[in-house]
Order: C-alpha cells, then structure tokens, then sequence
C-alpha cells in the first residue's frame, strides 16, 4: 500500500538524514541503549520509501554509505548491506501513523527491565513524563522479525509515541529522527529514577489535581493524551486506564509498585493511616526494663538480683 505524502515528510537531503541517523545510532550505542548489533533506526523519505539501518552491524559505528532503502512492504530497493531483519515492525508503525516520519528500537536496560518483568510504568510521579509521554503500554510477546511480531503495535500506535516491547526492548516514533529517540530517552530516565525510588522506599504521587494541571499544559503545548478525550473522561487518570485492559492478554500486572491511590471522577483523596501511639500511661517500664536486665545478665553468664 502506497501512502500519500504528507505535509511532514523532511525536505532535507538524503546524504544529511543519513547524518542524522549515523548519529542517533552513536547516541544509542553511547548511552548502552544498543548492545552489539542490537537496534535499529529508519526515516521515511517518500510514499514507498524508507531508509534505515543494515542488520549485523554496531550501531555506535555506522557510516552513511551502510544505511539500505526499502519499499513500504520491506523489499530493499538499494544498499550494499542487508536491511535490518526488524524493519516490518517499522513500516508498521508508519502505516498505522502516516504522520511519523521516524522509528527507533533499541534495548534500554532500565525499560526493558520493565519489558521483562512486565510491570506497568506507573503514572503521576514526574512532570515531564505526564507531558511527553503519558500512560506507556507493553505489547504482546512475539517472536521478533515477522509480520505477527510487527502487529503487537498495532493497538497502542496511535495512542503512545513509545512503547515497551515484552521481554525484548523499546520502540519510539516521531516527526523526526531526534525527536524519535527522545522518547526513547526520556523512558529509560524515567524507568531508572522509579527503581532508585523504590530503593529509598517508596514512590509518591502526583494528586489528581496536580495531574490535571499537567494534561491541561500538555495540551496547551499541542501534544495529544487519550486522557482528555470524552471518552477518557471518567477515567482514574492515574492508574493505567488508557492500556489498562491489555493487560490480561500481554502478562502485565502490577507486581513492584503499589498503585497510585484511586483518582477517578468522585474519588476521595486518600489519607494516610494514621499510627497508633501508646500513651505513657500504659507503658509498663518495670517489666520492661527487668526483662532488659535479665537478658544482659544471661549474655554476661550472671544472676540478675
């Protein structure tokens, strides 16, 4: 199927989008988003043609004469390498999102984790996560490479511009190469701040208001969150409810993080318990202190008096 070209296709040169595919690639690899030969990257340069990265090689040292062309159904069109064994998942993508111009995959541990434990990213803790990314969904386990595994996208694409593939990595797409890849970024960021957190011991949410003021900025910026739609009105804004009910058919469940507390319209905000204090008066310090003592006297082998 040929696509119509559309009013964001890049009027760059060929030789400079190879530049810029070349250096995302090296961002990827320095950032150990992209092990080995791990990774891949396209830009669409026309109704049925996309550029993108060969298969079997580093993408930390790619040069512009590696990068191959195929048509919008995979077949290479040029390129002394072979095109990226993955590149069904990206025409995918651009047929399912006629404005994305770019694609990136790459493995960034701290998302992938997330891919491999299929935990849900929790929603309403960081500012720019609500405003860049949204809810962010985990797609069905496919054996990557075919066409089935390429349709995994196809329920979350137009809803997300990144996505975590279960048990295998990431994949990003925007109007551009660079802005494709931050997505990507600002994921994998986020992804390690959560695990640091919980390490401290726990994570703290944004209230429903607070969440509210960013979609409403979110929006005044122009980008789009299924949240606002009329359909989304009633939904609890912070737990998930945009992908929520993939869940049981992708193995995604909640397991590493308390979820946030309920959000939804007629929501009550949830109040810490509080903690149960002794008064003085019913702390009995004789008995306290004599079982201190006798347990000093038998570590030290003598007779308490």
């Amino acid at each position: 199927m040929a696509l119509k070209p559309t009013s964001t296709m890049s009027t760059k040169p060929l030789s400079q989008l190879k530049e810029e595919i070349c250096d995302i690639g090296r961002r990827i690899y320095n950032k150990g988003f992209a092990a080995g030969n791990d990774g891949n990257i396209s830009f669409r340069l026309g109704p049925n043609e996309v550029l993108c990265t060969p298969t079997m090689i580093s993408k930390g040292f790619m040069k512009p004469s590696d990068l191959c062309i195929v048509d919008m159904e995979g077949n290479q069109i040029s390129g002394n390498r072979k095109r990226s064994s993955e590149i069904l998942l990206h025409l995918t993508i651009m047929k399912e999102r006629p404005e994305i111009n770019s694609v990136v995959h790459c493995h960034p541990p701290h998302a992938t984790a997330f891919a491999v434990a299929r935990e849900p990213i929790p929603q309403c803790v960081l500012p720019e996560v609500e405003v860049f990314l949204g809810d962010i969904p985990i797609t069905r386990y496919e054996t990557p490479g075919g066409q089935k595994f390429a349709d995994t996208v196809k329920p979350y694409v137009k809803n997300a511009n990144v996505l975590i593939l279960a048990n295998h990595g990431t994949v990003s797409f925007g109007e551009t190469v660079e802005k494709a890849y931050w997505w990507t970024e600002i994921l994998d960021a986020y992804c390690r701040i959560l695990m640091l957190a919980k390490d401290l011991g726990r994570v703290t949410y944004l209230s429903s208001q607070e969440t509210k003021e960013l979609l409403d900025l979110k929006q005044k910026w122009g980008y789009s969150d299924p949240r606002l739609e009329k359909n989304m009105e009633n939904c609890d804004i912070c737990a998930n409810d945009v992908f929520r009910s993939s869940w049981g058919n992708t193995g995604v469940n909640r397991k590493a993080f308390d979820a946030p507390p309920p959000m939804g319209v007629g929501s009550q905000p949830v109040s810490p318990a509080p903690v149960a204090q002794a008064s003085p008066a019913t702390v009995d310090y004789d008995t306290i202190v004599k079982a201190v003592t006798e347990q000093v006297c038998r570590e030290l082998g003598i007779t308490a008096a």
